[in-house]
């Protein structure tokens, strides 16, 4: 259970809303006595979380679920980032490869296909999220959440409790635009990525469940 009440999230939110992404992420990981953690699916600016988590902590461990159905180019751009930032990269997979699930349940589900969707999203990446979560037990999970990306998101803040995981939730650079994205990768030089394709999603407004309630239920349904 996260150590810190509704009203302790409320002040940090209040005094970390004028700091900056990389003073958000020192506080995190202060806060998180050697067990913080930082999340990544190597999507379109993941690289600005991933150098702002390394740069205060470098051998962070970076939880990365691998459902197997990620692009060329996130696969090379993920060898490229981890290779420049010197990643400590905890890559978590399936129990089910993707030529596997195909074979037995189709393709990957169409976006009218709520429940496949969302059985689809347990097997190939809730469940090993899950399963890494286990293992890694952080106290303080570091990740790229904004504001603008779709509409269960604007009810979050730069830190929350997060109820799947009973962990503090931290989120930098919640408040960012594209535009101040797109500067940071510019200062530092850090490439992005625009091929990204989560199939758990199958559209940017939908929740692949990570981050919204009804993820911490799905896994066990969907065995």
């Amino acid at each position: 259970m996260s150590a810190f009440s509704p009203d302790q999230i409320a002040a940090a939110n209040a005094a970390l809303r004028t700091q900056s992404p990389l003073d958000v992420v020192r506080w995190a990981i202060a806060q998180a006595h050697g067990r913080a953690i930082v999340s990544t699916n190597f999507r379109p600016y993941e690289a600005v979380v991933l150098h702002l988590a390394t740069q205060v902590q470098p051998d962070i461990p970076v939880l990365w679920v691998d459902h197997g159905y990620n692009r060329a180019a996130t696969y090379q751009h993920a060898e490229a980032l981890r290779a420049r930032l010197k990643l400590n990269l905890q890559p978590y997979l399936p129990r089910l490869t993707p030529a596997h699930r195909d074979a037995i349940y189709g393709g990957i589900p169409t976006l009218d296909d709520e429940e496949g969707l969302k059985k689809f999203s347990a097997q190939m990446k809730l469940e090993p999220f899950q399963r890494g979560m286990r293992e890694l037990a952080p106290t303080v999970w570091i990740t790229a959440l904004r504001q603008v990306q779709n509409p269960h998101r604007a009810g979050l803040d730069l830190v929350s409790h997060d109820a799947n995981f009973n962990s503090l939730k931290v989120s930098p650079v919640f408040y960012f635009s594209d535009a101040e994205m797109e500067a940071y990768l510019a200062e530092h030089q850090l490439p992005n990525e625009w091929d990204y394709f989560d199939p758990a999603k199958a559209d940017e407004k939908r929740e692949c469940g990570l981050h919204a309630a009804w993820g911490g239920r799905a896994v066990a349904s969907a065995q």
